[in-house]
């Protein structure tokens, strides 16, 4: 029978797994396909993360998520407007997604505004052809603009005052890797390099084949 050293010290590792990381513990559990690739854990899994949604594609174009997500896809929300942080986390993912081409991994990107205000197809066609030939901007009224963060759980908030077209707006900096299916299965933040995005996401997409 268990001592009170051991009952005690056996609590203590309990709580620090779940205080630490294990939130979402049955990612690692057997029957998940991409156990071996996860790293990142989160209240609720990553299956709680998504969204089926209609959206306007860069060249005008109604497109679906399924639709939309027919290869790996590196999912990033930001404006085209943004000074900083997106183009940086753009180019990353621009570079991972190279990377990936060379090993002959099929990948793409897809960029969805948090600023449909601003950001048209037209806007959005001009911003992604500067950043890759692998990029899909999305952008939508509002309402399917609001839902699509949602589903990602994407906070966002435009600091625009009356007249002021040249506000800001916050927003999280996650990127997504959903497959094919609209299955989001990993995100990555903004301190991973396109060397270790490439090679994790190379593994979801060598354990889907």
């Amino acid at each position: 029978m268990p001592n009170r050293t051991s009952l005690i010290l056996g609590s203590v590792a309990a709580l620090a797994l779940l205080v630490g990381g294990g939130v979402y513990l049955s990612q690692k559990s057997g029957g998940d396909q991409y156990a071996q690739c996860r790293s990142s854990t989160v209240s609720g899994g990553m299956d709680s993360f998504g969204a089926d949604f209609t959206l306007t594609r860069d060249d005008g174009e109604r497109v679906t998520a399924a639709q939309v997500f027919t290869k790996p896809t590196l999912l990033y929300f930001g404006y085209t407007f943004c000074p900083d942080v997106c183009p940086l986390d753009n180019a990353r993912n621009a570079e991972a997604q190279a990377l990936l081409a060379e090993q002959g991994k099929d990948a793409q990107m897809v960029f969805i505004t948090v600023d449909p205000r601003r950001d048209t197809p037209e806007v959005l066609a001009d911003y992604t052809d500067m950043i890759s030939d692998e990029m899909i901007g999305l952008t939508g009224t509002d309402e399917e603009v609001a839902a699509a963060n949602k589903g990602w759980r994407n906070y966002y908030k435009a600091n625009d005052e009356e007249d002021d077209e040249y506000y800001l707006v916050d927003h999280m900096t996650n990127t997504y890797l959903v497959m094919p299916g609209n299955q989001t299965v990993e995100f990555f933040a903004r301190n991973v390099s396109p060397t270790e995005m490439s090679e994790r996401v190379g593994c979801f997409i060598d354990k889907a084949t």
